[in-house]
Protein backbone atom coordinates (compact mmCIF):
# COMPACT_ATOMS: atom_id res chain seq x y z
CA UNK A 1 0.00 0.00 0.00
CA UNK A 2 1.36 3.42 -0.85
CA UNK A 3 2.14 5.47 2.21
CA UNK A 4 2.79 9.15 2.74
CA UNK A 5 6.44 9.89 3.42
CA UNK A 6 7.15 11.79 6.58
CA UNK A 7 9.04 14.83 5.30
CA UNK A 8 8.82 17.01 8.39
CA UNK A 9 7.18 17.55 11.77
CA UNK A 10 3.62 16.33 12.22
CA UNK A 11 0.63 18.52 12.97
CA UNK A 12 0.47 17.07 16.49
CA UNK A 13 4.15 17.84 17.14
CA UNK A 14 3.78 21.44 15.99
CA UNK A 15 0.65 21.96 18.09
CA UNK A 16 2.35 20.54 21.20
CA UNK A 17 5.23 22.98 20.76
CA UNK A 18 2.87 25.91 20.22
CA UNK A 19 0.82 25.02 23.29
CA UNK A 20 4.06 24.85 25.29
CA UNK A 21 5.01 28.27 23.81
CA UNK A 22 8.05 26.85 22.07
CA UNK A 23 7.95 29.06 19.00
CA UNK A 24 10.07 29.04 15.86
CA UNK A 25 10.89 32.26 13.98
CA UNK A 26 9.54 30.89 10.68
CA UNK A 27 6.67 28.59 9.76
CA UNK A 28 6.07 27.49 6.18
CA UNK A 29 2.73 25.69 6.10
CA UNK A 30 2.01 24.17 2.71
CA UNK A 31 0.04 21.43 0.99
CA UNK A 32 -3.25 20.35 -0.53
CA UNK A 33 -5.14 19.97 2.76
CA UNK A 34 -6.03 23.45 4.00
CA UNK A 35 -7.55 22.21 7.27
CA UNK A 36 -4.25 21.71 9.12
CA UNK A 37 -2.74 24.88 7.65
CA UNK A 38 -5.69 26.89 8.97
CA UNK A 39 -5.61 25.20 12.38
CA UNK A 40 -1.94 26.00 12.96
CA UNK A 41 -2.06 29.58 11.65
CA UNK A 42 -5.31 30.31 13.54
CA UNK A 43 -3.78 29.02 16.77
CA UNK A 44 -0.76 31.29 16.33
CA UNK A 45 -3.04 34.25 15.55
CA UNK A 46 -5.18 33.76 18.66
CA UNK A 47 -2.74 32.42 21.28
CA UNK A 48 0.72 33.94 20.86
CA UNK A 49 -0.31 37.49 21.74
CA UNK A 50 -2.82 38.80 24.22
CA UNK A 51 -5.82 40.61 22.67
CA UNK A 52 -4.52 44.01 23.80
CA UNK A 53 -1.11 43.32 22.20
CA UNK A 54 -2.36 42.47 18.71
CA UNK A 55 -3.12 45.96 17.35
CA UNK A 56 0.55 46.93 17.24
CA UNK A 57 2.22 43.53 17.03
CA UNK A 58 0.21 41.34 14.67
CA UNK A 59 -0.12 41.66 10.90
CA UNK A 60 -2.28 39.32 8.80
CA UNK A 61 -1.94 39.92 5.06
CA UNK A 62 -2.65 38.10 1.79
CA UNK A 63 0.04 37.07 -0.67
CA UNK A 64 -1.65 38.77 -3.61
CA UNK A 65 -1.72 42.12 -1.76
CA UNK A 66 1.91 42.43 -0.63
CA UNK A 67 5.46 41.96 -1.85
CA UNK A 68 8.14 39.85 -0.24
CA UNK A 69 9.99 43.05 0.69
CA UNK A 70 6.95 44.42 2.52
CA UNK A 71 6.64 41.16 4.48
CA UNK A 72 10.30 41.35 5.46
CA UNK A 73 9.94 44.98 6.57
CA UNK A 74 7.04 43.96 8.81
CA UNK A 75 8.97 40.96 10.17
CA UNK A 76 12.01 43.10 10.98
CA UNK A 77 10.03 45.47 13.19
CA UNK A 78 10.43 44.90 16.92
CA UNK A 79 7.45 44.25 19.20
CA UNK A 80 5.86 47.11 21.13
CA UNK A 81 5.14 46.29 24.79
CA UNK A 82 5.00 42.58 23.99
CA UNK A 83 7.42 39.66 23.81
CA UNK A 84 6.60 38.68 20.25
CA UNK A 85 5.55 40.07 16.91
CA UNK A 86 3.40 37.91 14.60
CA UNK A 87 3.24 38.22 10.81
CA UNK A 88 0.91 35.81 8.99
CA UNK A 89 0.77 35.68 5.19
CA UNK A 90 -2.42 33.98 3.98
CA UNK A 91 -2.38 32.40 0.50
CA UNK A 92 1.35 32.99 0.18
CA UNK A 93 1.33 30.95 -3.03
CA UNK A 94 0.25 34.21 -4.71
CA UNK A 95 3.48 36.03 -3.84
CA UNK A 96 5.27 37.23 -6.98
CA UNK A 97 8.80 36.60 -5.72
CA UNK A 98 10.56 35.28 -2.63
CA UNK A 99 14.14 36.59 -2.95
CA UNK A 100 13.75 39.08 -0.08
CA UNK A 101 12.32 36.34 2.15
CA UNK A 102 15.19 33.97 1.34
CA UNK A 103 17.65 36.67 2.43
CA UNK A 104 15.67 37.37 5.63
CA UNK A 105 15.58 33.67 6.52
CA UNK A 106 19.38 33.65 6.83
CA UNK A 107 19.10 35.90 9.86
CA UNK A 108 15.47 36.08 11.09
CA UNK A 109 14.46 38.36 13.96
CA UNK A 110 14.16 36.16 17.05
CA UNK A 111 11.21 38.14 18.46
CA UNK A 112 9.14 37.72 15.26
CA UNK A 113 7.02 34.71 14.27
CA UNK A 114 6.60 34.75 10.49
CA UNK A 115 3.99 32.34 9.07
CA UNK A 116 3.58 31.61 5.35
CA UNK A 117 0.36 29.74 4.44
CA UNK A 118 0.93 28.18 1.01
CA UNK A 119 -2.25 26.36 -0.06
CA UNK A 120 -3.35 24.20 -3.00
CA UNK A 121 -0.02 22.45 -3.29
CA UNK A 122 3.49 22.33 -1.91
CA UNK A 123 6.57 24.39 -2.66
CA UNK A 124 9.19 22.62 -4.77
CA UNK A 125 11.82 21.43 -2.30
CA UNK A 126 14.54 22.46 -4.76
CA UNK A 127 13.60 26.14 -4.47
CA UNK A 128 15.89 28.16 -2.22
CA UNK A 129 13.09 29.29 0.11
CA UNK A 130 12.82 25.85 1.77
CA UNK A 131 16.49 25.23 2.68
CA UNK A 132 16.83 28.93 3.58
CA UNK A 133 13.93 28.67 6.04
CA UNK A 134 15.33 25.44 7.51
CA UNK A 135 18.76 27.03 7.94
CA UNK A 136 17.10 29.91 9.82
CA UNK A 137 15.45 27.55 12.31
CA UNK A 138 12.13 27.43 10.50
CA UNK A 139 9.43 24.75 10.66
CA UNK A 140 8.38 23.26 7.32
CA UNK A 141 5.01 21.52 7.46
CA UNK A 142 3.42 19.70 4.53
CA UNK A 143 -0.32 19.20 4.92
CA UNK A 144 -1.42 16.19 2.88
CA UNK A 145 -4.88 14.91 2.03
CA UNK A 146 -5.97 11.94 4.10
CA UNK A 147 -6.55 8.61 2.41
CA UNK A 148 -10.14 7.37 2.40
CA UNK A 149 -9.18 4.60 4.84
CA UNK A 150 -7.90 7.20 7.33
CA UNK A 151 -11.16 9.16 7.56
CA UNK A 152 -12.98 6.95 10.13
CA UNK A 153 -9.94 7.23 12.42
CA UNK A 154 -9.90 11.02 12.00
CA UNK A 155 -13.62 11.14 12.85
CA UNK A 156 -13.15 9.01 15.98
CA UNK A 157 -10.23 11.14 17.17
CA UNK A 158 -12.02 14.44 16.52
CA UNK A 159 -15.11 13.38 18.46
CA UNK A 160 -13.04 11.83 21.27
CA UNK A 161 -11.42 15.24 21.81
CA UNK A 162 -14.94 16.48 22.61
CA UNK A 163 -15.65 13.56 24.98
CA UNK A 164 -17.88 11.80 22.44
CA UNK A 165 -17.41 8.32 20.96
CA UNK A 166 -18.84 6.91 17.74
CA UNK A 167 -19.79 3.46 16.52
CA UNK A 168 -17.57 2.15 13.67
CA UNK A 169 -20.52 1.91 11.28
CA UNK A 170 -21.54 5.50 12.03
CA UNK A 171 -17.99 6.74 11.43
CA UNK A 172 -17.82 4.92 8.09
CA UNK A 173 -21.23 6.30 7.08
CA UNK A 174 -20.01 9.86 7.65
CA UNK A 175 -16.70 9.24 5.89
CA UNK A 176 -18.40 7.75 2.83
CA UNK A 177 -21.01 10.51 2.67
CA UNK A 178 -18.79 13.56 3.24
CA UNK A 179 -15.45 12.46 1.79
CA UNK A 180 -11.94 13.76 2.44
CA UNK A 181 -12.65 17.51 2.64
CA UNK A 182 -11.68 17.94 6.30
CA UNK A 183 -13.20 21.41 6.63
CA UNK A 184 -16.58 20.09 5.49
CA UNK A 185 -16.12 16.92 7.53
CA UNK A 186 -15.42 18.77 10.78
CA UNK A 187 -18.38 21.05 10.06
CA UNK A 188 -20.65 17.98 9.91
CA UNK A 189 -19.08 16.60 13.09
CA UNK A 190 -19.65 19.92 14.86
CA UNK A 191 -23.29 19.63 13.81
CA UNK A 192 -23.44 16.24 15.54
CA UNK A 193 -21.84 17.65 18.68
CA UNK A 194 -24.38 20.45 18.83
CA UNK A 195 -27.35 18.17 18.19
CA UNK A 196 -27.24 16.64 21.70
CA UNK A 197 -28.75 13.50 20.19
CA UNK A 198 -25.87 11.25 21.19
CA UNK A 199 -26.80 8.33 23.43
CA UNK A 200 -24.61 8.36 26.55
CA UNK A 201 -22.03 10.40 24.67
CA UNK A 202 -21.96 7.98 21.72
CA UNK A 203 -22.87 8.67 18.08
CA UNK A 204 -24.94 5.89 16.53
CA UNK A 205 -25.99 5.26 12.91
CA UNK A 206 -29.47 6.52 13.87
CA UNK A 207 -28.00 9.87 14.95
CA UNK A 208 -26.04 10.14 11.70
CA UNK A 209 -29.16 9.33 9.71
CA UNK A 210 -31.17 12.06 11.45
CA UNK A 211 -28.53 14.80 11.60
CA UNK A 212 -26.52 14.29 8.41
CA UNK A 213 -29.20 12.72 6.25
CA UNK A 214 -27.55 9.39 5.46
CA UNK A 215 -29.83 6.37 5.45
CA UNK A 216 -28.60 3.81 7.97
CA UNK A 217 -29.81 0.99 5.72
CA UNK A 218 -29.04 2.33 2.23
CA UNK A 219 -25.54 3.80 2.16
CA UNK A 220 -22.06 3.04 0.83
CA UNK A 221 -21.09 1.29 4.08
CA UNK A 222 -24.01 -1.15 3.76
CA UNK A 223 -23.26 -1.69 0.06
CA UNK A 224 -19.66 -2.51 0.94
CA UNK A 225 -20.88 -5.00 3.57
CA UNK A 226 -23.26 -6.61 1.09
CA UNK A 227 -20.38 -7.05 -1.35
CA UNK A 228 -18.07 -8.48 1.33
CA UNK A 229 -20.70 -11.03 2.42
CA UNK A 230 -21.74 -11.56 -1.19
CA UNK A 231 -25.34 -10.70 -0.33
CA UNK A 232 -26.77 -10.30 -3.84
CA UNK A 233 -30.29 -9.37 -2.72
CA UNK A 234 -29.18 -6.63 -0.32
CA UNK A 235 -26.64 -5.20 -2.79
CA UNK A 236 -29.27 -4.92 -5.50
CA UNK A 237 -31.72 -3.25 -3.10
CA UNK A 238 -29.11 -0.61 -2.27
CA UNK A 239 -28.17 -0.08 -5.92
CA UNK A 240 -31.85 0.39 -6.78
CA UNK A 241 -32.17 2.90 -3.91
CA UNK A 242 -29.11 4.82 -5.18
CA UNK A 243 -30.57 4.81 -8.69
CA UNK A 244 -33.76 6.44 -7.40
CA UNK A 245 -31.94 8.73 -4.92
CA UNK A 246 -28.71 9.96 -6.58
CA UNK A 247 -27.86 12.23 -3.64
CA UNK A 248 -27.80 9.23 -1.29
CA UNK A 249 -25.02 7.48 -3.22
CA UNK A 250 -23.50 7.20 -6.65
CA UNK A 251 -20.83 5.40 -8.62
CA UNK A 252 -18.39 8.24 -7.95
CA UNK A 253 -18.87 8.10 -4.18
CA UNK A 254 -18.44 4.36 -3.65
CA UNK A 255 -15.98 3.43 -6.43
CA UNK A 256 -12.84 4.50 -4.47
CA UNK A 257 -14.11 2.68 -1.37
CA UNK A 258 -14.75 -0.58 -3.28
CA UNK A 259 -11.39 -0.32 -5.03
CA UNK A 260 -9.56 0.18 -1.72
CA UNK A 261 -11.28 -2.86 -0.23
CA UNK A 262 -10.35 -5.22 -3.07
CA UNK A 263 -6.85 -3.75 -3.34
CA UNK A 264 -6.32 -4.58 0.36
CA UNK A 265 -8.01 -7.95 -0.10
CA UNK A 266 -5.45 -8.83 -2.78
CA UNK A 267 -2.64 -7.86 -0.37
CA UNK A 268 -4.28 -9.90 2.42
CA UNK A 269 -3.76 -13.06 0.36
CA UNK A 270 -0.02 -12.63 0.95
CA UNK A 271 -0.33 -12.33 4.75
CA UNK A 272 1.75 -15.03 6.54
CA UNK A 273 -1.26 -16.09 8.63
CA UNK A 274 -4.32 -14.98 6.71
CA UNK A 275 -6.81 -16.78 8.95
CA UNK A 276 -5.81 -14.84 12.06
CA UNK A 277 -7.50 -11.45 12.55
CA UNK A 278 -4.62 -9.87 14.45
CA UNK A 279 -2.07 -11.11 11.91
CA UNK A 280 -4.09 -9.75 8.99
CA UNK A 281 -4.67 -6.45 10.81
CA UNK A 282 -0.93 -6.05 11.38
CA UNK A 283 -0.09 -7.01 7.79
CA UNK A 284 -2.58 -4.49 6.35
CA UNK A 285 -1.71 -1.89 9.01
CA UNK A 286 -5.35 -1.64 10.07
CA UNK A 287 -6.45 0.16 13.22
CA UNK A 288 -7.89 -2.95 14.85
CA UNK A 289 -8.65 -6.64 14.40
CA UNK A 290 -12.35 -5.80 13.93
CA UNK A 291 -11.54 -4.38 10.48
CA UNK A 292 -9.45 -7.45 9.57
CA UNK A 293 -12.51 -9.68 9.91
CA UNK A 294 -13.90 -8.16 6.71
CA UNK A 295 -10.85 -9.29 4.77
CA UNK A 296 -10.92 -12.82 6.19
CA UNK A 297 -14.58 -13.07 5.12
CA UNK A 298 -13.67 -11.58 1.73
CA UNK A 299 -11.00 -14.24 1.17
CA UNK A 300 -13.66 -16.90 1.79
CA UNK A 301 -16.07 -15.35 -0.69
CA UNK A 302 -13.65 -14.22 -3.42
CA UNK A 303 -10.72 -16.19 -4.81
CA UNK A 304 -7.43 -14.48 -5.54
CA UNK A 305 -8.14 -14.74 -9.29
CA UNK A 306 -11.62 -13.25 -8.90
CA UNK A 307 -10.20 -10.42 -6.78
CA UNK A 308 -7.69 -9.54 -9.53
CA UNK A 309 -10.49 -9.59 -12.10
CA UNK A 310 -12.62 -7.30 -9.92
CA UNK A 311 -9.77 -4.81 -9.54
CA UNK A 312 -9.36 -4.80 -13.33
CA UNK A 313 -13.12 -4.31 -13.78
CA UNK A 314 -13.19 -1.41 -11.31
CA UNK A 315 -10.45 0.31 -13.32
CA UNK A 316 -12.44 -0.28 -16.51
CA UNK A 317 -15.63 1.16 -14.99
CA UNK A 318 -13.67 4.13 -13.60
CA UNK A 319 -12.32 4.88 -17.09
CA UNK A 320 -15.78 4.55 -18.62
CA UNK A 321 -17.26 6.87 -15.99
CA UNK A 322 -14.77 9.50 -17.22
CA UNK A 323 -15.89 9.05 -20.84
CA UNK A 324 -13.13 6.75 -22.10
CA UNK A 325 -14.49 4.27 -24.67
CA UNK A 326 -17.98 5.06 -23.41
CA UNK A 327 -20.14 7.28 -25.61
CA UNK A 328 -23.46 7.03 -23.76
CA UNK A 329 -23.60 4.64 -20.76
CA UNK A 330 -24.60 6.60 -17.63
CA UNK A 331 -23.18 6.21 -14.09
CA UNK A 332 -26.26 4.31 -12.91
CA UNK A 333 -25.88 1.60 -15.55
CA UNK A 334 -22.12 1.42 -14.97
CA UNK A 335 -22.80 0.95 -11.25
CA UNK A 336 -25.16 -1.96 -11.97
CA UNK A 337 -22.65 -3.49 -14.41
CA UNK A 338 -19.89 -3.41 -11.80
CA UNK A 339 -21.97 -4.86 -8.98
CA UNK A 340 -23.23 -7.67 -11.24
CA UNK A 341 -19.64 -8.51 -12.23
CA UNK A 342 -18.44 -8.53 -8.60
CA UNK A 343 -21.24 -10.72 -7.27
CA UNK A 344 -21.51 -13.26 -10.11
Amino acid sequence: MPEKKNTGPSYETIMRDLEARRFSPIYILMGEESYYIDKISDYIATHVLKPEERDFNQNIVFGADVTASQIVDSAKAYPMMAEKRVVIVKESQNLKGTEALEKYFKNPVASTILVLCHKNGSIDKRKKIIPSAQAGGGVIFESKKLYERELPGFIETYLRQHQVTIEPKAAQMIADHVGADLNRLTSELDKLLLSRLTTNGRVTPEVVEKEIGVSKDFNAFELRNAIIYRDIYKANLIIKYFDNNPKAGSLFSFLPMIFTYFENLMIAYYAPNRNNENAVANYLELRNAWAAKEYIIGMRNYSGMKTMQIISKIREIDAKSKGLDNPNTGPGELMKELIFFILH
